[in-house]
């Protein structure tokens, strides 16, 4: 058995991971209340500019050239755009995108594909500079300040890759945010842009200014902007969920294990006085003898 002074360390010890945990656990929760705002006012907007698109796209002219970024082709050449975080001690936040992108490129790549990265996030980086995959783009420090501006650097990157390099395919791959403690990862295909459904009521033309192709080379791009926006806060409000869950866990786990040392100190201490007695009445019956 151990004796009390390394028992009365250990505990200690966790106590002071446990103030860690439960400190991680509160700045998670204030983190994830902004982020959850943040992308609750951004998804109106986000549908609000896919209706918009497919109201355009949908009503291009069968004689008009199809936008680079409309046509649909056999996906030889694919991106795959992987949202991880900046540091760990998330649960399985980063290990469950890692994997599902593992997946696809290895399902890509049976079908005959040519599959490349773009990463967002330093443990993305790492998995996939260990899987020596192929990284065009390795983003740093977009979620240090994450901001509309950002956004927009990734999404111009994914458009002029896909319009410069001949990509076929372009999947954004993330944790979609559901809950504080639910998460869902998405591969959720990002270009070619597929337009919504029109309705056969709604389908009347409009008078474009200066031209329909003209406005489609504005609006694609902004989409793609506003879609990379939306899957990075979607990931920023998932990480915090993430952690906020795996710190509480992991602060009841230390409650538990004190509590376990705490009775181990206890009949320790208790066992070390008994024989102490033990040892006294001997010591006195032997005086008597």
């Amino acid at each position: 058995m151990a004796n009390l002074k390394d028992i009365r360390k250990r505990i200690g010890s966790v106590k002071s991971t446990q103030k860690i945990t439960r400190a991680m656990k509160l700045v998670a929760a204030a983190r994830l209340r902004k982020a959850q705002q943040a992308i609750t006012e951004l998804r109106p907007y986000a549908l609000k500019t896919h209706e918009v698109l497919s109201s355009v796209a949908a009503r291009a002219g069968e004689s008009e050239e199809v936008h680079p970024l409309l046509a649909r082709r056999l996906p030889k050449r694919v991106l795959l755009v992987v949202l991880t975080s900046d540091r760990g001690l998330a649960g399985a936040f980063n290990a469950s995108i890692c994997k599902a992108a593992h997946t696809r490129w290895q399902e890509l790549e049976a079908e005959g594909s040519e599959v490349h990265f773009a990463v967002i996030g330093r443990k993305g980086r790492e998995y996939f500079k260990r899987r020596e995959a192929s990284i065009t783009r390795d983003f740093t420090g977009i979620f240090e300040d994450l901001t509309t501006e950002n956004a927009g650097e990734v999404g111009r990157y994914i458009v002029d890759e896909y319009t410069a390099s001949g990509l076929d395919a372009c999947y954004l791959v993330y944790n979609e945010f559901k809950s504080a403690i639910s998460q869902q990862v998405v591969i959720e295909p990002l270009l070619p842009i597929t337009p919504l459904a029109i309705p056969e009521e709604q389908a009347v033309d409009f008078i474009y200014e200066p031209s329909k192709r003209a406005l489609l080379d504005r609006l694609l791009p902004m989409y793609v902007e506003v879609e990379v926006y939306r899957a990075l806060l979607e990931s920023v409000a998932s990480e915090h969920g993430a952690r906020m869950t795996a710190m509480d866990s992991a602060t009841s786990n230390a409650e538990d294990m004190i509590d376990k040392l705490t009775l181990q100190y206890n009949r320790a201490r208790q066992a070390a006085i008994t024989t102490e007695l033990m040892e006294i009445i001997g010591g006195a019956e032997a005086l008597k003898g």
